[in-house]
């Protein structure tokens, strides 16, 4: 079968916007990589031209805040550059293999416990019974004993209340929360202290959130964090929620890359007054997210308050190894790349693309 060459080649036919318009089109990470492994020039185009990088803005625009990227291996030396190379030549090809390793990392594989602890709630009625600790568990009893977090009573039922929660990772891609309202079975009626609607904030801590146990409860005691603590990178659209004892899932417009590692759930109106007081209140028995979280080999270093941030990479970590691996068997299928650079060679009278002609020469990552 012949051999792919020069008038074969689409990028060099088409010369260099038409080409990256095209490759733009790609939505699947492994497929750049295949473009890559295409030959050395096709793994020059992608590399110079950052595709690995655009492709994961398109795929989530919060990562716009990451101003550079940094090895862990050149924190202390800088990037080495070979023999008749240049330092920009060797940040593209670091930058490309970073990113590539990224976006392949962002591929779906749902996890539904992306919480790894509570940080504050705005109010809590009777602590530590009620606490927000209590929502990480996932049923509403426990032996006999009720569990669930309640705030304080309020005569206005516009008043809202916040819990706020620190994720598994500092990078977690957020698909879906979920919220179950509680209904106290103990009470005449069993009455459901759900909230009228919820919204959900992502973002980061201005403060660090490595504290030893005292300090952390005494916060969650006397609800020391306040929403300046926090900088928010996303907010939700509002959500209605039932006054059911179930646990509802409210899905995001689109996944969500959290930047930080910190959730915040706005629960917004009350609707149950408590037959004892006349007062109002809100009870949530469990909180859940769905997503993805991206733990090692990816970190991050949050530079200001402004959400600038430093994106770190350790290539040694076998996560990493990993994440680059193709499932089984899916070099084997045809993919969206070969697809379309078969039908280009169509198009330009050169008939269509068997399997070994894409493997001119090995990649340059």
């Amino acid at each position: 079968m012949r051999r792919m060459d020069n008038r074969g080649d689409f990028i060099q036919r088409l010369g260099l916007d038409v080409s990256i318009n095209i490759l733009n089109l790609l939505d699947d990470p492994s497929d750049l990589v295949r473009a890559c492994a295409v030959s050395r020039s096709w793994s020059q185009f992608v590399i110079e031209n950052s595709l690995c990088k655009q492709l994961c803005l398109k795929l989530f625009p919060e990562l716009s805040s990451v101003t550079h990227v940094i090895e862990v291996d050149n924190l202390i030396e800088p990037v080495k550059v070979c023999a008749g190379g240049s330092p920009v030549w060797e940040r593209l090809k670091r930058d490309n293999r970073v990113y590539a390793f990224f976006a392949r990392g962002l591929t779906p594989l749902i996890k539904k416990d992306c919480i790894i602890e509570p940080i504050s709630a705005s109010s809590t009625d009777n602590y530590p019974d009620e606490s927000i600790r209590n929502t990480l568990e996932p049923l509403d009893k426990i032996g006999f004993i009720a569990s669930y977090w309640s705030s304080k009573g309020e005569s206005d039922p516009n008043i809202p209340e916040i819990l706020t929660y620190k994720l598994v990772a500092q990078l977690c891609v957020v698909t879906e929360i979920q919220v179950q309202p509680f209904q106290a079975y103990f009470q005449y009626g069993f009455p459901i202290y759900s909230s009228k609607a919820v919204r959900f904030r992502l973002g980061y801590s201005r403060h660090p959130l490595e504290l030893d146990n005292v300090i952390r409860e005494d916060m969650l005691i006397h609800h020391r964090w306040s929403d300046d603590d926090f900088i928010w990178m996303y907010t939700s659209p509002e959500f209605p929620v039932a006054q059911e004892n179930e646990l509802q899932k409210f899905k995001l417009p689109e996944a969500v890359l959290c930047v930080g590692g910190i959730l915040q759930v706005e629960l917004l109106g009350r609707v149950q007054k408590q037959e004892m007081d006349g007062l109002y209140y809100i009870c949530v028995s469990h909180v859940q997210v769905v997503g993805r979280p991206l733990s090692s080999p990816f970190d991050i270093d949050m530079l200001d308050s402004s959400g600038k941030c430093t994106l770190k990479y350790n290539p040694k970590t076998q996560c990493c190894q990993s994440s680059t691996q193709l499932p089984e068997g899916e070099a084997d299928t045809p993919s969206r790349l070969r697809a379309l650079t078969s039908r280009l060679l169509q198009l330009l009278g050169n008939g269509p693309v068997g399997n070994n002609e894409l493997d001119e020469e090995p990649p340059v990552l």
